[in-house]
């Protein structure tokens, strides 16, 4: 495994969910760490977990990945700062809950995509330039199951956007490999983060405590980045031992 002290990291959605544990797990191994998420609150006490636990200050960096001049703003100001972005954890996403076709609507459409797919896209595009500069970095995109297959529980906007996160990945990293870029698509099945609030079911506790759990998330990430630089994960699967949907 490799020694990331003093890697510079930058993560999105890092306020909750895979994005928070994500940003502790590689702080905890020496990275810097960048948050980026639409609300600054959450990004704070993100921050102060990760120095409460003895690691250098994050660096806060509000964004809406879906406004591509923001995203192009906030890697310059990293740049700028720290000189560098050497990971990159792309977990901005979400659902609505009218998400079936009998009553999602186009805003809900547009908003998913916008987030979800656009989102990742921008965020890829921006920390490129610096990635083949620096002679290579990982660009580790938070897909899902829902790229994997086709199922109403997730709904059509974010399965076609996590069908389409994989499908960029694989083709950034088919494009960008031998500029000593890697791309890996890690798709979780069920996960206990705040986006199942969303869902039109409700999932109730029990369920929560048996399904993926966020820290089983940054454990992966945390895998993953720790991979030498000629180790490619091109797509990691995961899902909860326990399943929902087949279970009696």
């Amino acid at each position: 495994m490799e020694d990331l002290k003093g890697q510079v990291v930058w993560i999105t959605g890092a306020g909750t969910g895979i994005g928070e544990s994500g940003a502790l797990k590689l702080a905890d191994a020496g990275c810097q760490i960048v948050l980026s998420g639409r609300r600054s609150e959450p990004l704070k006490q993100v921050a102060q977990q990760i120095v409460n636990r003895g690691n250098p200050e994050p660096l806060i960096e509000p964004l809406d990945v879906s406004n591509k001049n923001d995203v192009q703003k906030t890697v310059a100001n990293i740049l700028q700062k720290l000189g560098k972005i050497d990971i990159a954890v792309f977990s901005a996403g979400i659902n609505v809950r009218n998400r079936n076709w009998p009553v999602i609507e186009t805003d809900g459409w547009d908003q998913v995509i916008n987030i979800d797919l656009n989102g990742a896209f921008y965020c890829c595009h921006a920390v490129l330039p610096s990635m083949r500069t620096n002679g290579g970095g990982l660009i580790i995109n938070i897909s899902s199951m829902a790229g994997k297959g086709v199922s109403p529980l997730t709904g059509p906007a974010y399965t076609s956007a996590k069908h389409a996160m994989n499908a960029m990945t694989a083709s950034l990293l088919m494009e960008e490999r031998n500029n000593g870029i890697r791309a890996t698509a890690i798709c979780p099945g069920e996960v206990a983060t705040p986006i199942l609030n969303d869902r039109p079911i409700p999932v109730s506790d029990e369920d929560k405590a048996r399904i993926l759990q966020s820290e089983d998330l940054g454990d992966l990430i945390l895998f993953v980045a720790q991979q030498p630089p000629h180790v490619t994960l091109n797509e990691v699967l995961i899902t909860p031992t326990y399943n929902r949907f087949t279970a009696p």
